[in-house]
């Protein structure tokens, strides 16, 4: 069965174990597709892409709840006042 891999980068359970380090330092900076039996296993992402795609979920979320206000009555605050 054909599998989509989302990395540039794979190597296989056997080679992560053998040197994690070498493993994550082959993506150089992007995510690695560790593959067990030919199939995605799981992805080892670098932190700071990881970081990035907790901040743009938190933006989504964030969009949605501004969408849902639309159409609520605003109102005007001075900073001083608060």
């Amino acid at each position: 069965m054909a599998h989509q891999i989302f990395a540039e980068t794979t190597a296989s359970v056997s080679e992560l174990k053998k040197n994690p380090m070498g493993t994550v330092a082959a993506g150089e900076g992007s995510t690695v597709a560790i593959l067990n039996r030919n199939a995605p296993a799981f992805y080892c992402v670098p932190t700071k892409v990881y970081e990035a795609m907790l901040d743009r979920l938190d933006d989504i979320d964030l969009n949605a709840i501004a969408d849902a206000r639309t159409g609520q009555r605003i109102t005007q605050v001075a900073l001083d006042d608060l």
